[in-house]
């Protein structure tokens, strides 16, 4: 199959997935509204408020408040999660984006088929008993699981598996928050740690994304989750009062993944049956409902009034620093949810928290409140997740508001070069070069790029030794013995090569009692690929492999009689090496020059 075909054939595969995606955002964002609708509403009577966006697609009941189910609620959930992920798909606990960007990384792009929806259910339970946990993990690993299976049902090759993998979890995102452009990016931006992306599944993610979003948003409308006052951005002053927005994000994002992380391992280390950690996190979520019931749940209609109104300092304190814990305990626990959705709640607090501060230090250039509240979810998560370009995107396509994208891209690089040491999702490696994915990649281009010729210049060992076609065995075998070579050329009378040796054939005649006297040379010649000068190493490296053997001979490339040389795997190995020593130094002296200028 031709590139073209490839490429064609992935993208058209993209849009079904896209399609494939949409529904399952569709089914999953019903079984959510069924289970909060059954158990928060039907058993405990919490009816917290909810975004302008976030229509319920089934009417409330009458039951009254009843706080100690609630209280109890979390348990249950985690109990009942629990046995459902650790019953059947342990690989579908925590977080999801996490998982799948292990399964990037890690496990060639493969996610088993049930994994996608033993997540959907056991999230259902998570967010529909009141677990502090947002929905973009589960729509991320049932995207990229669909992706996934896509891929392996077709057998396609690993490379395409990944991208397939990586666009559904774009497809997921973009349709359950309804931002496509933001999903697209994340997706290609939350594999890695520094400022990277991966480029090549950006088209791909950006068709998958379009299609789920367009198939969600024809089953709940196209309204933005949030919508927001005509927020605007006129007087460059304000960005001081920005920068330490930026700062305060940056500060709250490494408590959070901070203390995420610590309660993560907390629970890892247990000495408690797996699905039994859930509801002992569950206790405590359970708690916070009791005191503190604006703690738990999504948190989205807290956002939504802060947008309209301004919210009391103990409130946005008592939601910022009490989500914090309650999304480390429901999902550091092992319950099922993300943590982008609690993240932008936190960062959405803490930027009410800095702009009570601001409206008291600077009265004349402070901006409204509810403008901190939006710019500080971007970029809380940007400083939480290393994702500071889809992150001011999804706050722009969440809100339906693009009149802040100045003060959003300010604050969201400052809050991301902050706090690039730590990131909530631990499977994130630094950058491209630094993926096992790419490992492979970088030894195919650079021994396509290397030709045999460099490899000789590179070898410092004593040159090729021939024989002559009558040299006796006993000769053969000092020879041999004496040099680090496993392979000899044969010559004839004129120096011509008429074939090679290697170290397999000698030992078998050395076996041969008696036969030191009558083998000579020419008797051992074997049959053996040979090298040209300007041949590349992968294909000398290709050779090697099929033929079995590890050093072969360098002919020249107008006559094959002509000896040149020859090359080892050891060579070659070491003419690699060097090359990426060499390049290593080049952009040393690049940046350093750079530096200088």
């Amino acid at each position: 199959m031709g590139h073209a075909q490839r490429v064609g054939r992935l993208l058209l595969l993209s849009a079904l997935m896209g399609v494939a995606a949409g529904l399952g955002a569709g089914a999953f964002e019903a079984v959510v509204g069924l289970a909060k609708v059954l158990l928060l509403d039907g058993l405990a009577g919490f009816r917290p408020a909810l975004a302008a966006g976030d229509h319920p697609l089934f009417g409330a009941t009458d039951t009254p408040f009843r706080p100690w189910v609630l209280a109890l609620l979390p348990v249950l959930g985690g109990l009942a999660g629990g046995a459902l992920v650790y019953g059947f798909a342990p690989d579908a606990d925590g977080p999801g984006t996490e998982a799948a960007i292990d399964a990037y990384h890690n496990r060639r792009g493969v996610i088993r088929r049930r994994v996608p929806w033993v997540k959907a259910l056991a999230s259902a339970l998570t967010l529909g008993t009141g677990g502090s946990a947002g929905r973009e993990g589960p729509i991320a690993l049932i995207g990229a699981g669909i992706g996934s299976t896509l891929a392996q049902v077709l057998r396609l090759s690993v490379r395409d598996r990944r991208i397939l993998m990586v666009a559904g979890m774009a497809a997921g995102i973009g349709a359950i928050f309804r931002a496509p452009l933001a999903a697209a990016l994340f997706a290609a931006e939350v594999l890695y740690k520094e400022m990277d992306l991966e480029f090549e599944v950006i088209v791909p993610s950006v068709i998958a994304a379009i299609v789920a979003y367009s198939i969600f948003t024809l089953m709940f409308g196209v309204d933005p989750l949030f919508t927001t006052p005509p927020f605007s951005f006129r007087d460059p002053r304000q960005l001081l009062p920005y920068t330490l927005l930026a700062l305060g994000s940056a500060g709250g994002a490494w408590l959070f993944a901070k203390v995420f992380q610590r309660i993560q391992k907390l629970f890892r280390s247990l000495k408690l049956r797996r699905m039994l950690k859930p509801a002992l996190g569950g206790i405590v979520v359970g708690g916070f409902a009791l005191v503190a019931p604006e703690t738990i749940g999504s948190g989205y209609g807290m956002l939504q009034v802060a947008f309209e109104r301004e919210v009391s300092l103990s409130i946005l304190v008592v939601v910022a620093f009490g989500k914090i814990l309650t999304t480390s305990f429901t999902v550091g626990s092992g319950q099922s949810g993300g943590v982008f959705g609690p993240a932008v709640v936190i960062g959405g607090a803490f930027g009410g928290i800095v702009a009570h501060g601001c409206e008291t230090a600077m009265p004349g250039i402070s901006p409204e409140s509810g403008a901190f509240v939006m710019v500080g979810m971007a970029g809380f998560f940007s400083a939480a997740a290393n994702t500071p370009l889809s992150s001011i995107i999804m706050v722009s396509e969440m809100t339906g508001n693009y009149e802040l994208l100045v003060p959003t891209m300010w604050v969201c690089i400052i809050a991301f070069l902050s706090m690039r040491k730590t990131s909530l999702y631990e499977g994130q490696v630094a950058r491209r070069s630094d993926s096992p994915v790419h490992l492979g990649e970088m030894m195919q281009e650079t021994l396509q790029r290397l030709v045999v010729r460099d490899a000789l210049r590179d070898v410092v060992d004593e040159p090729v030794v021939s024989v002559s076609a009558g040299t006796p065995l006993r000769e053969l075998s000092q020879r041999f013995a004496s040099s680090h070579h496993c392979a000899f050329p044969v010559v004839d009378g004129d120096g011509r090569l008429i074939g090679v040796i290697d170290d397999d054939a000698l030992r078998m005649a050395i076996c041969m009692q008696g036969m030191d006297s009558l083998v000579v040379a020419h008797d051992l010649i074997e049959a053996a690929p040979q090298l040209h000068p300007e041949e590349s190493l992968q294909s000398a490296m290709h050779k090697m492999v099929t033929s079995g053997h590890d050093e072969l001979v360098v002919v020249d490339s107008l006559d094959p009689t002509r000896l040149v040389g020859s090359l080892s795997r050891r060579d070659l190995i070491a003419a690699y090496d060097h090359a990426i020593y060499r390049d290593l130094e080049d952009r040393v002296q690049s940046g350093l020059d750079l530096g200088a200028g």
